[in-house]
């Protein structure tokens, strides 16, 4: 039965508020059941809920909710009226949960604590990342400064949370500041494959004089798709007949990449080859089946 655009929306749309309902119960247990309850910080928003939390003794439920609502403007504002929204509403789930849900605590062992810690609310975090929300605002914020300032959005994360860790390790110890950086490096990988997969996709940029027999292997005996760019060829001070060459680019994942240089090399050894990673793909032949020997 061929689903109508209306009903195939509705799925994706039903599909996503199941993530990020499922997100918000995993980063709940890893708060109740790990974090707080060892007095363990992560990065970002909830990071500093959680270490004013610990100073202060106010309730993690309210901080994470009050502290989030300026990023969840900035959502309105740098993004869209259904991203704020789904938003607001993710981290006042998050919040009353917090507030009326006990977890048991699960164990007092401190790297347990930080690595599953981490792993838990990482994976609340990212299933949030894939339904349209978030429920930690630090990446927002990021996006904010980006354009105002020389460093990256990457840099600007990693600035906020020294800070926060330095701070932490001020008031904490500096154990506990170590095993919360243990804590934030375990929820930002697990946030990683969540958002962008297991798979970790290459895109393969081909340039050899043989590109029409380069793309009838990739395409008839690997049984991949490939993308044609014209192009024209020039290195040096090297002159060059036939400058026009067809560019072939074509997106395997990176267990792959080996076995389709070497295809190519066998059919021109001096073809130019770059690879790049890539973070998400749709659609294509990618995971249909996997690449020919």
């Amino acid at each position: 039965m061929t689903l109508t655009r209306k009903q195939a929306y509705r799925r994706i749309e039903i599909s996503r508020i199941i993530m990020i309902a499922v997100g918000i119960a995993s980063a709940a247990f890893g708060l109740k059941g790990f974090l707080i309850p060892n007095e363990f910080i992560d990065g970002g928003v909830t990071g500093i809920s959680l270490l004013i939390s610990s100073i202060t003794g106010w309730p993690i439920s309210i901080l994470i909710l009050v502290i989030n609502i300026p990023f969840i403007w900035l959502g309105y504002k740098r993004i869209d009226k259904l991203f704020a929204i789904k938003t607001l509403v993710a981290i006042t789930l998050l919040s009353l949960i917090l507030y009326f849900v006990s977890f048991p605590l699960v164990t007092n062992d401190k790297l347990l604590t930080a690595v599953f810690g981490g792993f838990f609310l990482g994976t609340g975090i990212g299933l949030a990342m894939r339904g349209g929300s978030v429920i930690d605002g630090t990446e927002l914020l990021a996006v904010y400064i980006n354009p105002r300032s020389v460093l990256s959005i990457g840099q600007i994360i990693l600035v906020i949370n020294i800070f926060i860790f330095g701070v932490a390790a001020f008031f904490l110890g500096i154990e506990s500041a170590l095993y919360s950086i243990l804590t934030y490096l375990a929820a930002t990988q697990t946030i990683n494959y969540i958002v962008q997969g297991f798979d970790e996709f290459t895109s393969v940029t081909i340039v050899s004089p043989k590109s029409e027999l380069i793309k009838n292997v990739i395409m008839r005996h690997l049984h991949r798709g490939v993308t044609i760019y014209k192009g024209e060829r020039g290195f040096g001070k090297t002159e060059i007949v036939d400058k026009q060459v067809d560019i072939i680019v074509t997106v395997i994942t990176r267990l792959e990449v080996q076995r389709l240089v070497a295809r190519v090399q066998q059919i021109d050894p001096t073809a130019f080859i770059v690879t790049n990673s890539v973070s998400e793909v749709r659609g294509g032949l990618i995971k249909r089946q996997p690449l020919d020997h």
